[in-house]
């Protein structure tokens, strides 16, 4: 059984492109088609877009390549691809707190990934829309796009953003660096502006202590209890200071 692995980052990590997409022997790719195609029928409005993968993590630096969705996607419905597609597929993972407790959302019954499990919103993939000109990629934006795509919630009610940890699950290659975000507005009025203006992520949104997050037991993802405990860290850190 596959072990999620933790990987400690610098609150200034980079982000970096260092090659380009690896070609397929096809045999394989056409493997990867058949499972794109069937998972087509089934979620009808998905897209092989461009996705981060990652080649080689350092606390300072994340060097990768751009790769498919539908490769992604082939390692998730099937692991045992994950040894010859090697994709490890980068999302940015908001932490959301206020005075009420932090931001927790259960996922879509008809999500790809962890349907129906429990996580930190927002959350989404590191797509090809994020690059720099200079080859780097701006994490940031795409984790406030998300935010205001996914809850409603403006940019503009996030004072700051600090790297956490990355968490990977070997199993799927899907790696999600965990952002802290500080905001400037109640739990009342996340949830308010979720329930004006947010999408169909998650079927359910609560403002719960740390504590109460942790008793949810199975239903909740296992990259929550390592980002909450990153966050009580940073929260301390910054008190004692």
């Amino acid at each position: 059984m596959h072990e999620w692995v933790v990987h400690n980052v610098t609150t200034t990590v980079r982000i970096v492109i260092a090659r380009g997409m690896p070609a397929l022997p096809p045999s394989l790719d056409q493997e990867v088609d058949r499972i794109w195609q069937s998972a087509c029928r089934e979620r009808p409005n998905i897209f092989n877009g461009r996705i981060f993968s990652i080649d080689e993590i350092a606390p300072e630096i994340i060097r990768g390549h751009w790769s498919e969705f539908r490769r992604s996607l082939a390692q998730i419905e099937r692991p045992e691809l994950y040894d010859q597609l090697r994709v490890r597929s980068l999302a940015v993972n908001g932490v959301i707190s206020c005075a009420e407790g932090v931001l927790i959302g259960r996922r879509s019954s008809r999500a790809v990934y962890q349907a129906g499990q429990w996580q930190l919103p927002p959350a989404g993939s590191v797509e090809q829309g994020a690059a720099a000109p200079d080859g780097t990629i701006d994490f940031e934006g795409p984790l406030l796009l998300e935010l205001q795509e996914e809850l409603g919630v403006s940019p503009e009610c996030i004072e700051g953003l600090t790297p956490l940890c990355l968490v990977e699950h070997p199993g799927t290659g899907v790696t999600d660096l965990g952002i802290e975000m500080r905001t400037n507005i109640s739990g009342a009025d996340l949830l308010s502006a979720h329930a004006r203006s947010g999408n169909l992520e998650y079927e359910e949104l609560r403002i719960l202590p740390i504590a109460s997050i942790l008793s949810l037991g199975d239903d909740v993802m296992p990259t929550v209890p390592v980002f909450l405990a990153r966050l009580q860290a940073l929260h301390a850190g910054r008190a004692a200071r």
